[in-house]
């Protein structure tokens, strides 16, 4: 850690505040709120701290604290101080401003719709934020049909208004010619909310007036007026359409949902007014801070709702057109930490009561899945945008080379990862990045052999010697390919598969100094010359380098560090799944081994219906019966088996329940 000492526990209070945490040159490097400041401070000096945590410590040289009246106040206070100091080890949440709003001046004489994007103004009301641009002057364009509002700037309708004629959106009965005086004001401010109560969600009163006028037209045989009411009618519709229906209920919520990965976290917001969907917001921050699911639900609200003005009239129509507004109800996929201090907050923000829920079943739960399916997807736009960019992957690539101090840049990157449980089925995993994309073709996977109990040096050794073993006879075994002697020209000899043959630029291990030189002595002892090697290990994301005491720190946010994280997270992950399938057809094979009748494909059957061995061993012999496949003589064998509770089947079980109940992190 860095010069901050440990204050005495007796200089801290018990109640809560917010705390900030400062560098050597005095600047706020994170602030924090606690519900009692003195037992959230102890915990930042435990000796087992995340990796992000002990880096923000490291560079911590002075401590303060503030006290709050409650916990909902100590919110409030830390956010403030979040958004005063912007310190880099807090999450920090920016609003994608590419998403354009659509947006009514409400500050001026003869207010007028138009698209919007950046930072918000005052005396304007916002909708939306949509997908796209197109997406709202379509919308726009069908509204004017019912509500011809000016869409001129402020200078054009000055100069129509001295000349005394409308432009062409007048005579086109697209404006109701306010520069003219065709329209009084408050005729035309009607208009204007009738417009804006039309994009909150309230269609019905629009709807029913040009049915209604439409009908009085017809009984008048103004057959020209019941047509343009028709069209209007038309158009609304249209627009109706657009807006997809959430709820049945005329009910107003944010959806709020979560993806993240270890470096990033994407969110997504959806806002439902009068039961149908209005808008969405998108954010994607990288993460600075180690976090709980629940702390970090709760960071995030904290976030997203923290710039809306407070309202002093809640149940207006106004309100509910902002942006950044808290509704009545969020819903959110896990319950933030300290809910009951978070719904404080956010009404004191709203000016009435707010309540924040986790829906368990029907109509939300289904649209939270696809909230969420949104924000996965955010997410992996947002991976595929950095990737795909040849650009960027160089620079990347060439920043990584300067940072490790390589000869050139490396184009083809091996990276290894060991996975066990207490020794158990011990795996390692080699992937693949080739000009800064992964190449899943070249992905192997190994099973230990040589070593048992958890010995991960021994393990990364193990697998480095049989990986460039594998390259020397690929290479020594080169010829076999040429054509066959007395064969003729045609005739070749099959080619051997060349699994290893590939020289890799830089092979980066998952570890620190130790895993390190495991894999440099074996590369020593093989003979094998200019392959940089590295260790990226996960406590301070450092980077150590053989031969050098010193681990090497590349700033974090950097494309260098970024592609090393990138292919440090994809060894685990394909390393975890290859430990969980072995481990999961140990389990099953030690549950239903033995009993007559049950092979390799009636195992996946029985796997396929009931996911796992626990809920086989609770299924009755009529629903082993029922599956497709399994004669009844079987049905009652596996029945039978299951139900002699020996310790080997619960034993079993559990393992089982970790395969079929898992999923394989992506």
């Amino acid at each position: 850690m860095g010069m901050l000492k440990r204050p005495a526990p007796s200089e801290i209070p018990e109640q809560p505040g917010a705390y900030l945490f400062r560098d050597a040159s005095g600047d706020v490097i994170y602030a924090g709120k606690a519900k009692s400041l003195r037992k959230r401070i102890a915990s930042y000096f435990a000796k087992a701290l995340p990796s992000r945590t002990m880096r923000m410590m490291s560079e911590a040289e002075s401590l303060d604290w503030m006290i709050a009246k409650n916990e909902a106040e100590a919110i409030l206070l830390e956010f403030n101080l979040i958004k005063e100091h912007r310190p880099r080890f807090n999450v920090l949440l920016k609003d994608d401003k590419s998403f354009p709003f659509l947006a009514v001046t409400m500050g001026e004489e003869w207010p007028r719709p138009a698209v919007m994007r950046g930072r918000l103004r005052k005396g304007v009301r916002y909708f939306g934020p949509y997908a796209h641009t197109h997406a709202i002057r379509e919308t726009l364009d069908s509204l004017l049909r019912t509500f011809p509002l000016r869409t001129c700037s402020n200078s054009k309708l000055k100069s129509h208004a001295v000349l005394g004629k409308p432009c062409l959106y007048f005579h086109i009965e697209r404006c109701a010619g306010p520069c003219v005086g065709a329209v009084t004001n408050s005729e035309y401010l009607g208009l204007v909310d009738d417009f804006c109560k039309f994009l909150d969600g309230d269609d019905r009163d629009v709807t029913r007036r040009l049915e209604s006028e439409m009908a009085e037209a017809s009984k008048r045989l103004e057959f020209e007026v019941a047509a343009r009411k028709r069209d209007e009618l038309a158009s609304i519709r249209k627009v109706i359409e657009r807006q997809q229906a959430i709820s049945a209920r005329s009910e107003n919520f944010d959806a709020i949902a979560v993806a993240d990965d270890e470096i990033d976290v994407s969110i997504q917001v959806f806002s439902v007014r009068r039961g149908r969907l209005v808008g969405r917001r998108g954010y994607l921050v990288e993460k600075a801070e180690d976090l709980s699911r629940a702390d970090l639900i709760a960071t995030l609200l904290e976030q997203v709702y923290g710039y809306a003005e407070p309202s002093s009239n809640p149940a207006s129509e106004k309100e509910q057109a902002r942006p950044i507004h808290v509704p009545r109800q969020i819903l959110v996929e896990d319950e933030p930490a300290g809910i009951e201090a978070c719904e404080a907050f956010l009404a004191s923000l709203r000016g009435g009561s707010t309540e924040i829920k986790v829906p368990q079943r029907g109509e939300k739960r289904e649209f939270m899945a696809t909230v969420r399916q949104n924000a996965i997807d955010a997410l992996a736009r947002h991976k595929l945008r950095r990737s795909a960019d040849h650009g960027s992957r160089s620079r990347a690539l060439a920043s990584l080379q300067d940072s490790l101090g390589l000869p050139e840049a490396p184009l083809r990157i091996e990276c290894y990862d060991i996975s066990n449980t207490g020794g158990d089925e011990i795996v390692a995993s080699m992937v693949v990045l080739e000009d800064g994309l992964p190449k899943p073709r070249d992905y192997r996977r190994f099973k230990i052999r040589e070593q048992s109990g958890q010995d991960d040096y021994a393990a990364m050794a193990e697998v480095i010697r049989r990986r460039f073993t594998a390259y020397i006879e690929e290479m020594q075994n080169s010829g076999d390919s040429e054509p066959a002697e007395g064969t003729g020209s045609t005739a070749r000899s099959t080619p051997k598969p060349k699994k290893f043959a590939y020289r890799p630029s830089l092979v980066l291990i998952d570890g620190g100094p130790g895993q390190l030189n495991a894999a440099t002595g074996v590369l020593d002892e093989l003979g094998i010359e200019g392959i940089a090697v590295a260790g990226l290990a996960k406590r301070f994301e450092e980077v150590y380098l053989p031969g050098q005491a010193e681990p090497v720190r590349i700033e974090r946010g950097s494309t260098a560090l970024h592609i090393l994280q990138r292919v440090r997270d994809e060894a685990h992950r394909f390393a975890i799944s290859y430990h969980r399938k072995l481990r999961g057809k140990k389990m099953t094979r030690s549950a239903l081994d033995g009993i007559a009748g049950v092979g390799d494909v009636r195992k996946k059957q029985l796997m396929r219906q009931f996911g796992s061995v626990k809920r086989l061993k609770e299924a009755t012999l009529e629903e082993i019966k029922a599956v497709p496949g399994v004669p009844e003589s079987v049905a009652t064998a596996i029945h039978e088996a299951l139900s002699s509770g020996s310790s080997e089947m619960n034993a079993a079980d559990q393992g089982a329940k970790e395969v079929g109940e898992g999923s394989d992190e992506q």
